[in-house]
């Protein structure tokens, strides 16, 4: 069967769980107002052999109170995770969320980073699956036994900035923060204790990707809207409050043909929690 990198269809991803082709499903749906949510909406109701995935334990790594909410896992720890929920080179896994994508692009991202290249994120997630008709689940699959951890690249295979090479690169890179247009302004701020946004960063809020409805605009979309921006892939990096909606928009660009931007995992969340780093509003 068919190989997906970036995103897949739910008429794709149920033909594959039909024909009991290797597949990983991983429910990554997730509130960070309410970090609960998202496991307890699993254990309700979920696709079919779906394990869930959890934004803090999972997909992220230790706090330091320097290093952002959402600070990246250990490569050892993230490739034993990845073993243990059965993944492995050429298995198809396919992530999904309920909030329009920025959980399972996360994910998605890890484990491109990691090195494994057949991921996709279930294009509409949660909301699309339930409109075609498919059928839930409600039980949790046994823990795998006899399990390996995933064999790493060695070397991280996307590309990430710290805040230090971010900082001497302001006005030599398009930075582009994935918040929405109050965050990045500095109108309001939910989550971070300084309001604002980097200086020089462009806005291009992670919804700005979907239709109505919470598909994934066209690939042609999509890279004309980025190619408006006139920059070198190379040349771009991504950000948002905390690694995670940034995501979304490296998915989109790698959707639309363009690979090899950056993100820059620290995001605004660590940006802000050192006060002798610039801050810009409006």
């Amino acid at each position: 069967m068919d190989t997906y990198r970036t995103l897949i269809d739910v008429e794709a991803l149920a033909a594959r769980l039909a024909a009991s082709a290797p597949t990983v499903v991983l429910d990554c749906r997730f509130d960070l107002a309410d970090p609960s949510a998202g496991e307890a909406a699993y254990e309700a109701k979920h696709l079919p052999g779906a394990r869930y995935v959890h934004l803090d334990r999972d997909l992220s790594g230790l706090k330091t109170g320097r290093n952002g909410r959402h600070p990246l896992p250990e490569r050892v720890a993230l490739a034993a995770w990845a073993g243990r929920m059965g993944i492995a080179p050429g298995v198809q896994v396919v992530a999904y969320d309920d909030q329009g994508g920025p959980y399972a692009a996360r994910c998605w991202w890890l484990l491109r980073w990691l090195g494994h290249e057949a991921v996709a994120v279930l294009d509409g997630g949660f909301s699309a699956w339930r409109a075609a008709g498919q059928a839930f689940e409600d039980d949790e699959p046994a823990p795998l036994t006899g399990t390996s951890p995933y064999p790493a690249a060695a070397k991280p295979a996307m590309p990430t900035v710290d805040a230090d090479a971010l900082q001497s690169a302001l006005g030599r890179v398009r930075l582009v923060d994935a918040r929405n247009g109050a965050r990045f302004r500095g109108e309001t701020e939910p989550l971070d204790p300084v309001a604002g946004h980097i200086p020089g960063a462009t806005l291009r809020f992670f919804q700005d990707n979907l239709v109505p409805g919470g598909r994934f605009k066209p690939a042609e979309q999509l890279r004309a809207e980025f190619d408006a921006w006139a920059t070198p892939t190379d040349r771009v990096v991504h950000q948002c409050g905390s690694g995670v909606t940034a995501c979304h928009n490296l998915l989109a660009m790698t959707h639309a043909g363009l690979e090899g931007s950056a993100l820059y995992p620290g995001s605004w969340s660590e940006w802000c929690a050192d006060p002798a780093r610039p801050v810009a509003t409006g």
